[in-house]
């Protein structure tokens, strides 16, 4: 397999350039905060259409949906062009896909590479499973990043996945989420980042794992009647702002200058080779997850995160019961079980919430109903509000954004990446987004006094409603969750 690097920024290219002449002198890194999912898809057609020479893309789920079609039609459009693209998936969630992916691959100008690939009955994800059942201790380890870097010069980065229900274009179900815009010094530790997973041994070849249906001839033509290239491209319908007050990114690139917010950053990762030749407590030790915890133990005064997989453990515990014993405020805003789409890692959490609360931990959990009524953070319409940003906020200073959630899945099994950032204005946007989600969009957990019972507050209309059982849910699925969450050990959740 060969390997390849970043290209190198080119000053002329027209990305290069909005950069150049939004950055004022001497600043380190910019971030443009999406909090809603229409932009957040919108930014990376905008940027894939306007790369002049590479589009480096790595995602641990690309689905054949509307927006997973149109993105790697926008893709192909760019390598057409002769822009190099280089697109990098994780392989458990490629049986819907893998066809797709292959005859991208076949276009001149594209490479597709598979992370930690299966090696038979690839058709469905249960066929996967059962074929490689002896291999189980290798396949447990998934590249769970998100990272889309353009020209060399701007990138996206953040929580969502390249699917409708990341953009709020699902009519069931979707997510309230994050990705940010990112310019200025710490692309290159991003673009650094992809290269050391291009070119890893848990890398192969799309076409020397899957194998086509039909000729290559074929293939290219059915993947242009699959993503539509022969009619116009699908247009997204853009709200005039957001909840921050931004428009559409596509109107501050053509106008050659974007507002950002300027900090010092830094990225990381997990290595591509976690697991593979370590043991589980070095991954622990040299995790994303352990370096997002050491700054949380840093905090002086406050720290607010999200996190919609929320199971601390005792390891974990010990770090908030510390926190709290320093006086630094916490507040964790997490699922709901009616919003958590994996209800046994709910069960993991849901072990720990009287202990977070007699810590004297702010504790949120997201509500479906009362997100579909809110507008702010996207229009959800009937479907089902759940929470899938990864973030966090420390004194009122520094802010995260990534991949990871605290469970010990991220901190031991999936790669990870995520960007920490020293900006007070920065901070102080994502914390009002964390603010509105929490106190709109939220129930508010409480001990009933001198018990250990729980009440999940809400206001409706200026009236505060208490419930005394999981909200939004029937009895049936409670007693379901709370059999079956005895038995399943922390570790694997």
């Amino acid at each position: 397999m060969e390997v390849t690097r970043s290209l190198p920024p080119d000053a002329t290219s027209p990305l290069a350039r909005v950069v150049s002449d939004s950055t004022p002198p001497e600043e380190h890194s910019g971030f443009r905060l999406l909090p809603l999912g229409v932009y957040s898809l919108d930014a990376r057609l905008e940027l894939a259409r306007r790369a002049k020479h590479s589009l480096d893309v790595q995602y641990y789920v690309i689905q054949n949906d509307g927006a997973g079609r149109l993105l790697l039609r926008t893709l192909k459009e760019a390598a057409q062009r002769g822009v190099r693209v280089r697109l990098l998936v994780d392989d458990l969630y490629t049986a819907g896909t893998e066809q797709l992916l292959l005859a991208l691959a076949a276009t001149p100008n594209v490479e597709v590479r598979l992370f930690n690939p299966f090696c038979c009955a690839r058709e469905q994800l249960t066929g996967r499973l059962l074929a490689s059942a002896f291999d189980i201790v290798r396949l447990n380890h998934r590249m769970h990043n998100k990272l889309f870097v353009a020209d060399g010069v701007m990138a996206i980065a953040g929580g969502r996945n390249i699917a409708d229900e990341y953009f709020t274009l699902n009519s069931a179900a979707n997510f309230i989420d994050m990705d940010a815009i990112v310019v200025g010094k710490v692309i290159a530790e991003l673009s650094g980042i992809f290269d050391d997973y291009w070119n890893s041994e848990e890398v192969y070849p799309v076409a020397a794992i899957v194998k086509p249906r039909n000729s290559r001839a074929i293939m290219a033509d059915d993947f242009d009647d699959w993503v539509g290239m022969s009619g116009p491209a699908p247009k997204l319908t853009l709200p005039p702002t957001d909840v921050l007050g931004y428009g559409p990114i596509g109107e501050e690139l053509d106008a050659g200058r974007i507002g950002f917010l300027w900090g010092v950053a830094n990225a990381v990762a997990d290595p591509p080779y976690k697991l593979r030749s370590m043991t589980a407590e070095q991954a622990l030790a040299t995790s994303v997850t352990m370096r997002v915890w050491d700054q949380l133990l840093r905090a002086e005064r406050e720290v607010l995160m999200t996190s919609p997989y929320l199971v601390p453990g005792e390891r974990g515990m010990a770090a908030f019961e510390e926190l709290r014993g320093r006086g630094v405020g916490l507040t964790l805003l997490t699922n709901s079980f009616a919003a958590n789409d994996e209800p046994l890692v709910h069960s993991g959490y849901a072990r720990y919430r009287v202990r977070l609360l007699k810590a004297g931990v702010d504790l949120y959990e997201l509500s479906p109903a009362r997100t579909t009524r809110n507008r702010r953070l996207g229009l959800f319409g009937s479907s089902l509000g759940r929470l899938h940003a990864k973030t966090a906020v420390i004194d009122r200073r520094k802010m995260f954004i990534g991949s990871v959630n605290l469970d010990p899945r991220s901190a031991t099994q999936n790669t990870e990446l995520g960007i920490m950032v020293d900006s007070p204005q920065l901070a102080r946007e994502m914390l009002r987004i964390i603010n509105i989600t929490k106190l709109e969009n939220a129930y508010r957990l409480q001990l009933v006094a001198t018990t250990d019972t729980i009440e999940w507050l809400a206001m409706d209309d200026e009236k505060e409603i208490i419930f005394t059982e999981e909200p939004e849910t029937g009895w049936l699925r409670r007693i379901y969750h709370r059999a079956i969450g005895v038995l399943v050990p922390e570790g694997l959740l």
